[in-house]
């Protein structure tokens, strides 16, 4: 009887190490993707302030991943990135709403994203806001 509640105990105690242990492995995941997601995204926000007016408001373009990411595997095939904008309303056309998000599958097969927004104005400055999703 001893033997048989000594190997119960044993059991409940691997197994309830091994689901720690996996929630902290899909915790880091995650976490390793947010870091990288947010980079891409911020590198993209780099780029696109130097685009003349003309590229930002230009509804078809689509940015794609930086080169530097392109080189590793593990970033290039389950990273995408897409960009939508909006004209502020009030503005006369002179200011514009970017939205850049980036999307992406966990390990264990979650879709997840990042998205950061930004305002755009015809001949002036532009500054960033960080949005969690």
């Amino acid at each position: 009887m001893e033997v048989a509640v000594s190997v119960f105990v044993l059991a409940l105690a691997i197994t309830t190490a091994l689901t720690t242990m996996q929630r902290a492995l899909a915790s880091l995941d995650t976490a390793r993707n947010l870091s990288t997601a947010s980079s891409i995204l911020q590198s993209e926000f780099e780029n696109e302030r130097l685009f003349p007016w003309s590229k930002i408001i230009d509804s078809t373009y689509q940015p794609a991943l930086g080169s530097a990411y392109l080189g590793n595997p593990a970033i290039a095939g389950r990273f995408s990135i897409s960009r939508s904008f909006a004209y502020v309303p009030n503005r006369s056309s002179q200011m514009v709403q970017v939205t850049l998000t980036v999307r992406w599958r966990n390990y264990d097969g979650r879709s997840l994203s990042r998205s950061f927004t930004t305002y755009f104005t015809q001949g002036g400055l532009n500054d960033l806001f960080a949005a969690r999703s």
